[in-house]
């Protein structure tokens, strides 16, 4: 089986209040992106990685010196959707390649064990992605007033990376297309399709650096040695 990932790094990040695009962000030393890179190149089963980056990015991206390796190929352009970038990546890849696993660059914390565990999770059950349980009450809100808390034993933050067979995820991405669906993350679309997903439970750390106070939490971790 051969799998590619995809790394999502075409968003602007205008709420992380940076100059630069987001997954160009520094954080100890190395971009999101790099980081993000490092992660998923020290995974055995990996065989491809996808980046797909924002179409004015080249230039940023080319200054940081990252020539294509045996598994990093070289860029593609993203769009305006996140699902626009995932159809550009996954029109790049070889044909050999079975499985794709999506991962956001923003997602720089992740490990290569939580990696490893959400693969090995999507071919047992042919979809998966990491999540976390969720430490709050979630109330479901409606023009500012609750109207439903559901049991918080069942709610889970999705993250990334989501793993799906090729030709599932291509088929989702044309469903979405064709009935003009706007998801949030990729599973979403795998879900509209009656296919269940696998859960694996990830790292509370794998966060997406959003806002200002997610790099600062990055940084903290990063300091007291909790993070390489």
């Amino acid at each position: 089986m051969t799998l590619a990932v995809l790394i999502l790094a075409a968003g602007r990040g205008e709420r992380l209040g940076h100059r630069l695009p987001k997954a160009f962000v520094t954080l100890g030393g190395q971009t999101l992106l790099e980081r993000s890179l490092c992660a998923l190149e020290a995974v055995d089963e990996v065989a491809v990685i996808q980046p797909v980056i924002g179409a004015h990015d080249f230039a940023t991206y080319a200054g940081l010196g990252l020539a294509a390796s045996e598994k990093r190929r070289d860029p593609v352009a993203g769009g305006a959707e996140r699902q626009d970038s995932v159809a550009a990546g996954l029109a790049a890849l070889p044909s050999t390649v079975e499985w794709v696993a999506v991962h956001d660059a923003a997602r720089c914390l992740v490990t290569a064990l939580d990696v490893g565990r959400v693969i090995e999770a999507a071919y047992r059950e042919g979809a998966a992605l990491l999540a976390a349980p969720a430490r709050d009450t979630i109330k479901r809100v409606v023009d500012g007033h609750v109207v439903h808390t559901p049991n918080r034993s069942e709610c889970w933050a999705a993250q990334t990376p989501q793993v799906f067979r090729r030709e599932l995820l291509t088929e989702a991405l044309e469903k979405a297309r064709t009935e003009a669906f706007i998801g949030t993350d990729d599973a979403q679309l795998v879900e509209r399709m009656g296919v269940p997903v696998a859960v694996v439970e990830g790292s509370a750390r794998n966060i997406k650096i959003t806002l200002p106070e997610d790099l600062l939490a990055a940084e903290g971790w990063i300091a007291e040695g909790d993070i390489a």
